[in-house]
């Protein structure tokens, strides 16, 4: 990014002192990602307030400082240019906004939906890459604050930018989509999720929100899998384009075609276009996310040899059904976060490569799915119904909700165990019990809400085998 600050500072709703316009190269939050020509914007949180790292910033080579305090309580010894605004998170949006303007000649696509949404971003991003330079959002940084950054960490001469839209309150979609102004706008799906602050519209309709800022003579792909989506998005528009995984007879459709070792292959059709594809995960849930990539892709003017390629050398995030191994349990670490929608995917994901394989034991290993407001309760008895299905070893619950899942479990006639363990040590210590008494280990899923920290969990299982093998 290269842009004035006297440009930056107007689309902020400011204006500087003459004599301080300068170039700025970069925009930051995060006093330690300071370089020469940043402008450092100023946040304030319930534990940080970006204000009193103004100085740090300075000494880091800031270009200007940005925030909301008068210029007079701002630290002694600040001599950059100070912005003032009413609203740094908005000012991070408009300045967004108007680097989006400038860079009109990138197409711009837009991922949201309510499970998956991270791993099609970076598988897309990855196989276009293959077309041309890609620029896409870092980890998940996806909403208010995230994707403004995002898009301005960009260079400005990429092909593509491939951006993943987060929600989670009512208005956050039409506040987001006026930033990106995206080109394509892929849904990929819709379900229970952030139900707490998204209110009673129901997420469907907040989802197809984003479909009021894609151009007219832009792209708007979304899931047929989905009623609910359907009907908001044609409510929206009608000039819509869909991908299928359930083997309706649309324009792009996918579906599972067996295994090769740790990967899974999707046979996909594309406007008539056979491609076969092998991805980096297994499962029926995986054929939805390829052919999103790959309808975007080819919508895109990638063809299915590049897709193929692309979707052949991708790699998964973190904490996204990454395969670990901790002594006799083969791991399965997707504990980024969790909605009922993903939690039932990665559970048949994760028994199906348990059973397939002959893992022995699969044990689920759980945390509580937060901000479902007023369905809490009914989706996590949904969600007992559903381990009783797939009948775990064992299940292990991390968080609130312990009672919803046992009364779904009962439900459904599991007769397992449900372990509620105080820390990571009992866990461990009843996991491997179970490990003793079966002889021979298993699979195990880690999954939950972020705010269950099941990684510390998986982190002392892998300790504790490590420091088994060292004796």
């Amino acid at each position: 990014m290269r842009l004035k600050l006297s440009e930056l500072a107007s689309a902020a709703g400011s204006a500087l002192a003459p004599g301080d316009d300068r170039d700025v190269t970069a925009v930051v939050t995060d006093s330690r990602a300071v370089r020469p020509g940043t402008l450092f914007v100023c946040l304030s949180g319930e534990h940080v307030d970006g204000h009193d790292y103004a100085l740090k910033a300075q000494e880091a080579g800031a270009a200007a400082i940005m925030g909301t305090r008068a210029p007079q309580a701002m630290p002694d010894g600040l001599y950059v240019p100070y912005v003032r605004v009413e609203d740094a998170v908005k000012a991070l949006g408009r300045m967004a906004a108007l680097w989006r303007d400038r860079c009109a000649g990138v197409k711009v696509i837009a991922v949201t939906g309510t499970a998956g949404k991270t791993t099609v971003k970076e598988l897309l991003a990855q196989t276009l890459a293959l077309a041309g330079k890609t620029a896409r959002n870092a980890a998940n940084l996806n909403n208010q604050i995230g994707l403004p950054l995002s898009l301005l960490a960009t260079d400005g001469d990429e092909a593509f930018w491939v951006m993943e839209v987060g929600i989670s309150h009512d208005g956050d979609m039409d506040e987001l989509g006026g930033i990106v102004r995206p080109d394509v706008a892929l849904i990929l799906n819709a379900g229970a999720g952030h139900t707490e602050g998204l209110g009673a519209r129901g997420v469907a309709w907040h989802k197809a929100r984003l479909l009021h800022s894609v151009p007219r003579d832009g792209i708007c792909l979304i899931s047929a899998d989905y009623p609910d989506l359907v009907r908001e998005a044609r409510a929206v528009r009608g000039d819509l384009l869909y991908f299928t995984a359930e083997g309706r007879p649309l324009q792009f459709r996918g579906a599972p075609a067996g295994n090769e070792g740790e990967r899974g292959r999707y046979r996909l059709n594309l406007d008539g276009r056979a491609c076969d594809v092998l991805a980096p995960f297994r499962g029926s849930y995986g054929a939805e996310n390829c052919i999103a990539v790959a309808a975007v892709a080819s919508l895109l003017g990638l063809t299915p040899e590049t897709i193929a390629r692309g979707l052949a050398g991708a790699e998964l995030p973190a904490q996204r059904f990454v395969r670990k191994q901790a002594g006799p349990w083969q791991i399965i670490d997707d504990t980024y976060n969790a909605n009922p929608l993903s939690m039932a995917r990665m559970l048949d994901a994760a028994a199906e490569l348990a059973h397939g394989e002959g893992r022995g034991c699969f044990i689920a290993v759980l945390g509580e799915m937060r901000e479902l407001g007023g369905l809490a309760v009914q989706e996590h008895e949904r969600l007992g119904r559903h381990l009783a299905e797939i009948r775990p070893c064992a299940v292990f619950w991390k968080g609130g909700q312990a009672e919803a899942v046992r009364a779904g479990l009962e439900q459904g006639g599991y007769t397992g165990p449900l372990f509620t363990p105080a820390d990571a040590g009992e866990f461990c210590a009843r996991l491997n019990g179970l490990e003793q008494g079966a002889g021979r280990g298993g699979l195990v899923l880690f999954k939950g809400s972020r705010s269950n920290a099941l990684e510390e969990w998986l982190s002392a299982l892998q300790d504790a085998a490590a420091g088994q093998r060292g004796m």
